[in-house]
């Protein structure tokens, strides 16, 4: 029995390879189809299903593609409907891997097709559960993201609780759980950061599968939930409904521009140029109304939150040698317009006289020097979460979430220090307002962490200064 996780960390996701006698089956691939092809081929194995635990939001699923590339059937649970070829399985149905079997588990709530996948070996006794968005370790998934239902999310938080009990915690406490994210999806909220666990120890800590009441099951995974992404409704549609081939979105993307036809493109085209650089680099220098979202990051969930249109044409500065890196990993989150890169990255565009934009960044000490000597406008961009737990004295809460709802309340003529827990998302930040025309805008490098350390007030949640 061969059964591999795939941990893909800056989506927090885990495709699954099971293998069996030569045949191989694939759970929740991502969108590029050749680390799982030479997978296949490094193993001589070949692919028979590739599974799909429900319609994914957070990221375009592999399935369409590598579906034609292998001939393999496309498999997954009751209640979903495709726009492509695929099988929908019955409950309990069971489909043979080699001499190994996996058994179908409709387990509703996260979504209506959401399934778990049980593996039984060669003596049909289980061995682990692929559980999606079902279960995660410490946490199960959030109920609202069910495509065009006419269900409440009580009515479908209620569905999971009885998903759980009944199809779940029914199994033998030493089945392995492999979920499809961890700690920094937002498919749920609180995973942690281990990637698998035994369903027996999840029993005993994970508050879902507790003794309590289906009201308050409901209750607890119904209160405090953010509002989705923006792209989560729109990627669950692509998987859905299908998309463009991969590896037509990497040769379309994959055009390298000179600064002459960059800045033509730049000029005539209503193009986004993203910055994929280090927050410092772009601090010191980049395009005039560049965003910045870094590939050192959580790079495909910001580029899902800030940007809003799919379609958006997008020219790339990145690091020389990571083009392709960046445009695989938009395609990841269903932007795949990218039509071209600056060829030679940021410095062929200064050193050829072209117009720069910077943004100053000071040190966690320089800020708390100034905040101790006059009152000063500070954006706290961090989480709700985040805030609540611990913030700076007298300063609200401007997530970087939900940019939208509040940049246009930041007035332009006055000066605003931006932060936000390390350094990375207050850039992105700061980019997005600076696009607008902010102009007064200064970003305390180190964020949160190195400012809590220069001793500044700060209120916890119990409402405690220090």
């Amino acid at each position: 029995m061969n059964v591999k996780q795939l941990y893909t960390n800056c989506l927090a996701q885990g495709a699954y390879y099971i293998a069996h006698n030569g045949e191989a089956a694939i759970i929740d691939p991502l969108r590029e189809t050749q680390p799982y092809l030479d997978l296949l081929k490094q193993n001589g194995d070949k692919l028979k299903y590739i599974f799909e635990t429900h319609f994914h939001a957070d990221f375009v699923s592999g399935h369409v593609d590598l579906a034609k590339a292998t001939g393999a059937k496309i498999i997954f649970g009751p209640e979903a409907k495709t726009n492509y070829e695929s099988y929908v399985a019955k409950d309990s149905e069971e489909f043979k891997i080699g001499d190994l079997t996996l058994k179908v588990l409709h387990t509703p709530g996260h979504t209506l097709e959401s399934s778990t996948f049980l593996l039984l070996d060669e003596n049909k006794k289980p061995n682990c559960i692929f559980t999606g968005d079902t279960l995660f370790i410490g946490d199960v998934g959030r109920p609202d993201l069910a495509i065009k239902s006419s269900l409440t999310v009580e009515d479908l938080a209620g569905m999971l609780y009885d998903s759980l009990r009944n199809k779940i915690m029914t199994l033998p406490d030493d089945v392995i759980v492999y979920p499809a994210h961890g700690a920094g999806s937002a498919c749920g909220k609180n995973m942690s950061k281990e990637t698998f666990d035994t369903l027996g120890n999840q029993k005993k800590v994970n508050y879902a599968l507790q003794n309590i009441t289906k009201a308050q099951f409901i209750k607890e995974l119904t209160t405090g939930i953010l509002p989705a992404p923006q792209y989560f409704s729109k990627n669950a549609m692509l998987n859905k409904s299908g998309y463009k081939n991969y590896n037509e979105v990497i040769k379309h993307g994959s055009v390298g521009l000179d600064v002459a036809k960059f800045d033509e493109i730049l000029k005539n085209k209503k193009a986004l140029v993203l910055d994929v650089r280090k927050p410092e680099e772009f601090s010191q220098g980049h395009v005039p109304n560049s965003l910045f979202i870094g590939l050192d990051g959580q790079f495909a969930p910001w580029v899902g939150t800030v940007i809003e249109d799919l379609s958006t044409p997008v020219l790339i500065v990145a690091p020389v040698g990571r083009e392709e890196e960046t445009i695989m990993r938009l395609s990841r989150v269903g932007y795949d317009n990218c039509i071209g890169y600056l060829t030679g990255g940021f410095d062929v565009w200064k050193n050829a006289g072209k117009e720069i934009a910077k943004i100053t960044s000071i040190s966690a000490t320089e800020f708390a020097d100034k905040l101790k000597v006059s009152k000063i406008n500070i954006l706290d961009v961090r989480k709700p979460g985040e805030y609540e737990a611990i913030h700076l004295k007298e300063v609200n809460s401007n997530p970087l979430d939900f940019i939208k709802d509040w940049e246009d309340t930041i007035d332009r003529s006055k000066e605003y220090y931006v932060h936000c827990a390390g350094g990375y998302r207050s850039m992105i930040a700061a980019s997005i307002l600076k696009a607008k025309g902010h102009q007064k805008l200064i970003d305390v490098a180190g964020g949160f962490a190195a400012i809590e350390k220069t001793g500044v007030p700060v209120t916890t949640f119990a409402c405690q200064s220090k």
